[in-house]
C-alpha cells in the first residue's frame, strides 16, 4: 500500500536521524592500531580522507605524493584496524576501489592506563597531529583572499578555567555532543556548507619554573686593574 506523504517524510526524517547518530567511543588500546596510525604516511592518509572525502589509491598517491602500489598497501593496513573503508561513489569507472575515512569517535586510553609501547605511539601520533594542523591553519590563511566570504572564518580561544578532573572529562563530553550537533550527512548539507577542521586541547597549567639566578658579575679580564682613578 502506498505510503501517504506525511508517513513518508516521517520516514525520511528518521532515517536522517538514524545516519546522524553519533559513533559511539573507540578507546585504542591495540598497540598494532596505534603504530599504524602513528605511521606519517599512513596518518596522512586518514586526514586527507577525512578532509576532502572519497578517492582512491591513486587520487590519493597524487594529491600526497606517494607511490600508488605503496598508497595501496596503506590503505589495506589501515582498513585492517578499521580506520578506513571502502566506499560506493557514483560515476566510479569499472573495477576502481575508493575509499573513505570511518565516521568513528577515537579516543585513546588515559595516560596513566598506557603502556611504554603504547605511550610512545600515542606520542607520536599527537605530535605528527598537531604539526599537521598548524601548517593547515597556515595554509588556509596564505590561500584565503582577503575578500573571500570564509576568509573570516577562522575563530580562535585562549582561556583558562578553573575546574576538577571529573568536572574536565565532562567538559569535554560537552565539547564532543556539540560537535556532534553538527556532523550532518552529506545529502542534507546546505550548499554552501565546506568542511571545517575543530580541535579541543586543554591540559592543567604547569607549576611556574623556578626563578632563574641573576648573571654573575663579570670576572675582570687577567691583568685588567678594576681600580681607576678620577
Amino acid at each position: 500500500m502506498p505510503q501517504q506523504p506525511d508517513q513518508q517524510e516521517q520516514h525520511a526524517e528518521r532515517d536522517r536521524g538514524a545516519a546522524a547518530e553519533p559513533p559511539a567511543p573507540r578507546e585504542l588500546t591495540d598497540v598494532a592500531a596505534l603504530k599504524t596510525l602513528a605511521h606519517p604516511r599512513r596518518g596522512r592518509i586518514v586526514r586527507h580522507l577525512a578532509a576532502h572525502g572519497p578517492a582512491t589509491s591513486a587520487g590519493l598517491a597524487r594529491a600526497l605524493g606517494l607511490n600508488t602500489g605503496a598508497t595501496s598497501y596503506h590503505l589495506r593496513e589501515l582498513a585492517r584496524h578499521g580506520f578506513v573503508e571502502e566506499a560506493v561513489v557514483d560515476g566510479a569507472h569499472g573495477r576502481e576501489r575508493w575509499w573513505r575515512a570511518v565516521r568513528a569517535d577515537l579516543r585513546f586510553p588515559p595516560r596513566s592506563r598506557q603502556t611504554a609501547e603504547m605511550r610512545a605511539a600515542i606520542d607520536e601520533v599527537t605530535r605528527l597531529s598537531f604539526a599537521a594542523d598548524v601548517e593547515a591553519f597556515v595554509r588556509f590563511q596564505e590561500e584565503t583572499p582577503a575578500d573571500d566570504p570564509w576568509a573570516d572564518a577562522a575563530p580562535y580561544s585562549r582561556g583558562t578555567i578553573h575546574v576538577t578532573s571529573s568536572e574536565l572529562a565532562d567538559f569535554f563530553e560537552e565539547f564532543i555532543a556539540l560537535v556532534n550537533r553538527y556532523k550532518r550527512p552529506d545529502g542534507t548539507l546546505p550548499p554552501d556548507a565546506r568542511t571545517v577542521m575543530t580541535r579541543f586541547l586543554a591540559f592543567p597549567a604547569p607549576s611556574p619554573a623556578p626563578a632563574a639566578a641573576p648573571p654573575a658579575d663579570p670576572s675582570p679580564a687577567a691583568g685588567q686593574d678594576t681600580d681607576k682613578e678620577s
